[in-house]
């Protein structure tokens, strides 16, 4: 669904925006929507980089016994025993 949004925008920045919108093809609002969707679109991904990083601190500061059975094996154990109580 769209919506009108109205903008308080210098006069000479309209015209060279909406020469530059007719030169390519497209419409002054769509390039507005499309520069607005990639700024959240970037938030998002800067947030995922920053995500990983701690991730990448954090790899390795827990040391797991060399005995220690596989993940799938011990999350059965503990399914088994909190769900039968063996």
């Amino acid at each position: 669904m769209n919506s009108k949004l109205t903008l308080s925008i210098n006069q000479m920045v309209i015209e060279e925006a909406k020469e530059y919108a007719k030169s390519n093809g497209k419409s002054l609002s769509s390039i507005v929507e499309e520069y607005l969707k990639s700024l959240t679109q970037k938030r998002e991904t800067d947030r995922k980089k920053a995500s990983l990083k701690i991730l990448k601190e954090l790899k390795g500061s827990v040391k797991l016994p060399e005995d220690m059975s596989s993940y799938k094996e011990i999350l059965q154990d503990a399914l088994i025993e909190k769900y039968l109580g063996k």
